[in-house]
């Protein structure tokens, strides 16, 4: 256990072991252990005679006997950074349970099994492999899996991908209907549309990348869920309810229990890097072997390497241009590793044939994996080669690295390698059996004189057999040329076909869009057609006369006596001339909104509240009949309403009435004070 690993973590990391009981039968007791890892300050202040044996920094340790309860409760209330068990079973009696406990732990805490995987080994052969103190009793081996964890050592278990499901939906139900229903329908689903809108922007912020799916309703949404590449700990929305709108944040599940190494293991890999506003990397191993591919706007140089030597030991750094960018020669010197470009920057369409059969996010991705394939095709004949020559006790991989990276010869790099310690005894008896009685006897620059010649004879021999080789394989290269632009010629009459039926499916999708939004269009205008058909069926007490006589008028209510109210209703049912308005509310208005309602020309106003005399005269001075509501007994379905012809032309022939007196009163008003006026020019 190292230093530098167990300070990463800053947080305590928990070690548990059955103590009593069955986690299938009763209630078990947990022997635990905790590891709190100090500061430097306070580490620096243990004396020596104190520090432990094993390798890495000091912690504080806390031994208890705890119930599963407790437990549960202190991994909520402290939030370790992982729980190292030596098999995850004693923690749940089952997959189903163990789903569960895994769901409920905090973001950032990990179950970690010390033991290995599916098949694990048994816990005192993995301390004793990594020095780690043990004894058979329940709290020893809860301290061992918690040192254990913390330097790294084990898998993580762990039921759920990196997919963050965002759901944003109606936090109360609509009801089931009222006068005010639609008003309050709508502002749920528009309050529903408004925080969609919010966690959207804050997942862009966050440069993740999602996909968003939307239920539209009435007035807005009714739910929208956002798939998000990410966990739950890196997205900047929590769970929450608030009035008419709740968030909910659930990880996807996967298809079981899986085991996640806390460390892969590193080897020489390709590296293919395609730089610019987002970088992107791919690893793959010298068998081709793809390990894994990666893209990211945010991430600086420094994680980008980090992201990789998790990953591998770069032997060629690759780009899919030429001539190399900087940024990826700055990665190319970073692991003093070999460069690889093509002859001349690769085409699209030879990128997606090498790529097609692995899957990558977006274009970036596609083209350092591009980079990182070709730059394998490139040098397989050259592996192939070094792969013949290493002996099998040498590690092939690592002889391909030196050659490529350092340019040395593969005699040169087997030798030192033996050289380091890898030779056998076998390879000294050989020298000795030369027949040469007198090879004791000589000094060590005539021993190395001795097997520079005999490295010499066997270049020499190798480089007639490339020689044959090359003849041949020139003739290969003719034909393969020839197949090649053949494969080219079919590959481009593919590419556009492809880019046709991409152009096809685009325009299908428009016209699906076009549909759909027709679709709701007619959906609305039916809803309303619904609406009228449902006033002219009224059955009341009060209008016992419909059936006979059929005396009813419509009548259109306008929420509020302004102009953006006016235009809403006449573009919701329409407002034509001789119709009928009812005014919810008819104070506030001016000369410019009154004059809005009369150039609709309506048989008669009814109004609640009293108008500004700006606006009464505006409607006088245009002859619109205006009357009080109460006037008229109304009789209203949503935002429309029926009365009584009779009564609305009673108020019709009471504002006539009204306006004669009116008339004559203002007359009356202008003779006098022409006669005033008259007077007062006279004396």
């Amino acid at each position: 256990m190292t230093s530098r690993t167990v300070r990463a973590l800053d947080r305590p990391v928990f070690g548990v072991d059955v103590q009593s009981g069955d986690v299938r039968g009763d209630a078990p007791a947990y022997a635990l252990v905790t590891l709190t890892p100090l500061s430097d300050d306070e580490e620096a202040a243990v004396p020596d005679e104190n520090r432990p044996d094993v390798d890495g920094p000091i912690a504080r340790i806390d031994r208890d006997v705890v119930s599963r309860r407790k437990l549960l409760r202190l991994i909520g209330d402290r939030e370790p950074v992982r729980i190292a068990t030596d098999n995850a079973y004693e923690l749940a009696a089952d997959k189903g349970e163990l789903v569960q406990l895994l769901r409920s732990l905090p973001d950032e805490t990990r179950l970690v099994q010390v033991t290995g995987a599916e098949r694990p080994e048994p816990l005192s052969r993995v301390a004793s492999r990594h020095g780690i103190p043990y004894d058979s009793d329940p709290m020893s081996e809860a301290e061992a899996a918690a040192r254990l964890a913390a330097a790294n050592v084990g898998h993580e278990v762990t039921a759920f991908t990196d997919e963050t499901t965002v759901k944003v939906a109606r936090g109360r139900s609509t009801g089931k209907g009222g006068w005010s229903q639609d008003r309050y329908t709508r502002r749920i689903h528009g309050n529903v549309k408004k925080r969609t809108r919010q966690v959207e922007s804050e997942l862009r912020s966050a440069n993740l990348e999602y996909e968003r799916e939307v239920t539209e309703k009435y007035g807005g949404y009714a739910n929208a869920v956002f798939t998000v590449e990410a966990r739950p700990e890196d997205i900047p929305v929590s769970n929450s309810r608030a009035g008419d709108v709740r968030v909910e944040i659930e990880r996807e599940r996967r298809d079981g229990i899986a085991y996640e190494p806390l460390v892969q293991r590193r080897d020489h890999v390709i590296v293919g890097i395609d730089p610019g506003t987002t970088t992107a990397v791919a690893v793959v191993g010298l068998d081709g072997t793809v390990h894994d591919v990666h893209s990211t706007r945010t991430a600086d140089t420094a994680a980008v390497i980090e992201w990789v030597i998790e990953r591998g030991r770069p032997a060629i750094v690759a780009a899919d241009v030429e001539p190399m960018p900087d940024t990826v020669e700055t990665f190319r010197r970073s692991f003093d590793a070999a460069g690889w470009v093509p002859d001349s920057d690769l085409p699209v369409d030879e990128k997606l044939h090498r790529t097609r059969e692995f899957e990558t996010d977006n274009d970036h991705e596609r083209d350092a994996l591009a980079a990182a394939l070709y730059a394998l095709d490139d040098h397989a004949d050259q592996f192939d080669r070094i792969a013949e020559k290493t002996p099998p006790r040498l590690d092939r991989e690592a002889v391909i690295a030196r050659v490529v990276s350092s340019e040395e010869s593969v005699e040169t790099v087997i030798d030192d390698l033996r050289d380091d310690g890898e030779g056998t005894d076998a390879d000294d008896a050989g020298d000795e059996s030369d027949g040469d009685a007198a090879e004791p006897d000589r000094t060590e620059e005539e021993r190395e004189i001795r097997r520079l010649r005999d490295r010499v004879e066997r270049l020499e021999g190798h480089v007639d057999d490339l020689t044959d080789k090359l003849d041949d394989r020139d003739e290969r290269i003719e034909e393969l040329e020839a197949e090649l632009s053949e494969a080219k010629r079919q590959e481009r009459i593919e590419a556009r076909e492809r880019r046709a039926v991409s152009r096809l499916e685009r325009e299908t999708d428009r016209l699906e869009r076009e549909r759909d939004e027709a679709r709701e269009r007619a959906d609305g205008l039916a809803e309303k057609l619904d609406r009228l058909k449902a006033l002219w069926k009224l059955d009341h007490s009060d209008f016992a006369d419909v059936a006979e006589g059929r005396d009813l008028v419509a009548v259109k209510a306008v929420e509020q006596f302004t102009r953006d109210a006016i235009r809403a209703a006449d573009g919701e049912y329409g407002i034509a001339a001789g119709d009928v308005v009812y005014l919810r509310d008819a104070s506030g208005a001016g000369r410019q909104t009154a004059a809005l309602l009369a150039e609709m020309e309506p048989r008669l106003v009814l109004k609640e509240g009293t108008l500004s005399e700006a606006a009464d005269a505006v409607l006088f001075e245009e002859s619109v009949p205006v009357a009080p509501a109460d006037d008229v007994a109304l009789q209203e379905v949503d935002d429309l309403a029926v009365a009584r012809e009779s009564d609305v032309e009673a108020a019709i022939d009471d504002w006539e009435r009204r306006a004669e007196e009116r008339e004559r009163r203002q007359q009356s008003e202008l003779v006098d004070q022409i006669i005033s006026e008259h007077r007062a020019e006279r004396s």
